[in-house]
């Protein structure tokens, strides 16, 4: 897979492609449909498969604060993108300079006269250009008089709704990994590299490994019972805190993980934490002693959770959907029900 950014880095041969469009956000089963569809017609014409994506999402560039959460940053989604058969993904600033452009200003600098598309696959509710004039019609009419293909994405449903980034992102805010899976194709994790910080988890005796996200918002926040893989393969069970740690602070968010029966230095390394059930907000605490406390009465409540499943981390490979919950775990002093987070709408585990 090429990672090209900007159309300034494109190069003769680069043009010629199968090409579709869109943010591309967490790359679900849907998105996974459109690259299916896109294979198939590269495959026919002897092409490659080539995804646009924007940096930042056009509606971060508009929104700010106020837009949706990521589901995947760039790196992540190019990653999963490839896995799933893009050849090239071009990742095109979004500025005031592309959003000044008219639809037809679209079309002939970048699909025509930056990529040479040959067959372009987008949404029929795909819209484009300053004036919104950018629409299916309008691709579909400017590529029979320039010689490109124009289709229609088709949509995908999982029990009778249609999977989106926003259905993932609401699932993932109500606990319901499970699902979110489901709609993924995988369980909902976040990847990133472990990096030195205030280490006072070891003065409290819960030492963390600690991963920066991004800052804006946030698709979790608060303390969930996780699995986290190492890049050796092993996984192992754990708690973690998602989010600002108001009882100590940071200067942006922060995913800290505390493993389960783990010892060994995880500094400089990538780690893949998988949220499975969440356990409560975050909270500010009036000191350490108090914050400690609360950590133990997590880990105390994540175990428990696990021990209602499979006992033994398996490897990379793994099924981990039985350790997926469809709901928060509900607190409760002394004994917390671990089953109840896992029982589909029967009441069945």
């Amino acid at each position: 897979m090429e990672l090209i950014r900007g159309l300034h880095n494109l190069r003769e041969h680069h043009r010629g492609s199968v090409a579709t469009i869109g943010n591309f956000d967490g790359v679900h089963l849907g998105h996974q449909a459109i690259l299916d569809q896109l294979r198939g017609r590269a495959a026919d014409l002897q092409l490659p498969v080539t995804v646009m994506v924007f940096e930042p999402q056009p509606r971060e560039f508009f929104a700010g604060d106020q837009a949706p959460p990521r589901l995947t940053r760039l790196r992540d989604k190019a990653r999963l993108l490839a896995a799933h058969g893009a050849e090239r993904i071009v990742c095109l600033p979004f500025n005031d300079a592309l959003r000044s452009m008219t639809g037809r200003q679209f079309i002939d600098r970048i699909l025509i006269d930056g990529l040479d598309v040959r067959h372009l696959v987008v949404g029929d509710d795909f819209r484009f250009g300053c004036d919104r004039s950018g629409d299916f019609a309008l691709l579909t009419r400017v590529g029979e008089e320039c010689g490109f293909g124009v289709e229609n994405t088709r949509t995908f449903a999982l029990d009778g709704e249609r999977v989106s980034s926003s259905r993932v992102r609401t699932m993932l805010a109500s606990g319901n990994f499970l699902q979110a899976a489901r709609m993924l194709g995988r369980p909902y994790s976040y990847t990133g590299r472990v990096v030195a910080d205030q280490k006072l988890g070891r003065t409290i005796g819960v030492p963390t490994a600690n991963v920066p996200l991004l800052s804006g918002p946030m698709a979790l926040r608060g303390v969930y019972a996780v699995i986290t893989r190492l890049n050796d393969g092993r996984e192992f069970a754990g708690v973690a805190n998602i989010g600002w740690r108001p009882t100590v602070g940071t200067p942006r968010p922060v995913l800290e993980v505390n493993l389960f029966d783990f010892s060994g230095d995880l500094y400089g390394q990538i780690i893949e934490v998988l949220p499975c059930a969440r356990l409560r907000g975050e909270q500010r605490f009036d000191g350490l002693d108090e914050l400690k406390h609360q950590i133990q009465a997590d880990q105390v409540q994540a175990r428990e959770f696990f021990h209602a499943w499979p006992s033994q981390m398996h490897n990379h490979d793994s099924d981990l959907t039985p350790y997926l919950a469809s709901a928060p775990m509900a607190p409760s002093p002394g004994h917390a029900d671990p089953g109840a987070a896992r029982r589909d709408n029967d009441g069945t585990p």
